[in-house]
């Protein structure tokens, strides 16, 4: 059976691809600080049931919960309090094998309270077929302006199922930081011309784990299997750091000025030179959509879009990968500039998806 031959090149090529993979983490996270410095709080200090009768589990101590999705229902937590900006932050593991049409969400929101003008920060992650390695979004809105998507789309360096990553969303006046570990993904940084786009009213935090068939996979054509259910994520060490206010009273909430102010200090609050290039190196290699190279979608340049002329040429005037995600083309280059390359051996060229 070809796949119990364990033959001395098979056995030494998978070694070199796992070593490669284990340098390409330390290329990506070279010269990033050390370990933020938060304080992490139990489940019932800051949250509390969302939907889900039964699929929420918390450890006798609070300090670890776990979401299931089961063939009738999804479940989710919730922050108690909505901030006026904040960090928000969990250390998370993703559901394993057969994942497709699950979406599991971190992300921060207030549609509950402004239902036509909410504002909605997202890390989304979509599952996929067995063997398949699972892919995610980020995503942004403000003041209700669903109908201009800002998403991107990646896959990771590691398989999130085996172990738990931190995911982290700083939300400032001032940016926007999407952060895997302690890597930053990708920064918005606020402009005039973004006007009401750009996030300002108070949030909650959301944990969801939901059946997405509809599109998550492939564009909805592979669909959650319940033979596989339930389908679990986990999570721990769970952080709020901002400004508890009440979303109703008038603006501005004087009394977060100091918070704010405790905010912008923080180490995790601006992307330094060596992050910055940390966060090129993940975009090069894991980013396969955005929104800004979009020009079909988008004629006009979004004006909180930077254009990296280095990203530019990698993508399609559809915003995806000119070589569908398989980086076969970035192999044969950095063969020639004599630099061992770490392709990922599940992908595969598709006008949709370079995982499947």
């Amino acid at each position: 059976m070809g796949c119990l031959n364990f033959s001395p090149s098979k056995t030494l090529a998978r070694s070199f691809f796992f070593s490669n993979l284990v340098l390409l983490f330390f290329m990506i996270t070279n010269n990033v600080a050390e370990a933020f410095n938060f304080t992490t709080i139990s489940f019932d200090e800051g949250f509390s049931h969302l939907f889900g009768d039964g699929n929420l589990v918390r450890s006798p101590d609070g300090r670890n919960v776990r979401l299931l999705l089961d063939r009738y229902t999804g479940s989710g937590f919730i922050s108690s309090s909505m901030y006026n900006h904040g960090f928000f932050s969990a250390m998370i593991k993703l559901p394993s094998d057969y994942t497709a049409g699950i979406c599991v969400a971190f992300y921060t929101s207030n549609a509950d309270v402004f239902e036509k003008t909410h504002d909605e920060l997202d890390f989304e992650f979509l599952g996929n077929v067995a063997g398949k390695p699972w892919r995610f979004q980020t995503n942004l809105y403000g003041n209700g302006s669903t109908s201009r998507g800002r998403e991107e789309r990646y896959r990771l360096w590691f398989d999130p199922s085996k172990e738990f990553h931190r995911y982290s969303i700083l939300w400032t006046s001032r940016n926007i930081i999407f952060y895997i570990d302690e890597v930053p993904i990708r920064e918005v940084i606020w402009n005039e011309e973004m006007g009401g786009d750009y996030p300002s009213k108070p949030m909650a935090l959301y944990a969801t784990i939901w059946d997405a068939s509809s599109w998550a996979t492939s564009g909805g054509k592979y669909k959650a299997n319940y033979k596989y259910a339930p389908f679990v994520s986990d999570y721990k060490d769970l952080v709020l750091e901002g400004c508890p206010v009440d979303p109703i009273q008038e603006f501005p909430f004087s009394a977060c000025y100091e918070s704010d102010s405790r905010l912008a200090n923080k180490d995790y609050s601006a992307v330094t030179p060596s992050r910055r290039t940390s966060m090129r190196k993940f975009r090069q290699r894991y980013m396969y959509y955005s929104y800004c190279y979009d020009t079909l979608r988008y004629p006009v340049l979004p004006p909180e879009c930077v254009i990296d002329p280095d990203e530019q040429r990698r993508f399609k005037d559809t915003g995806r990968l000119k070589f569908g995600g398989s980086h076969k083309s970035q192999k044969r280059r950095s063969r020639r500039r004599g630099r061992t390359p770490v392709v990922d051996s599940s992908i595969s060229a598709s006008s949709e998806d370079p995982d499947l």
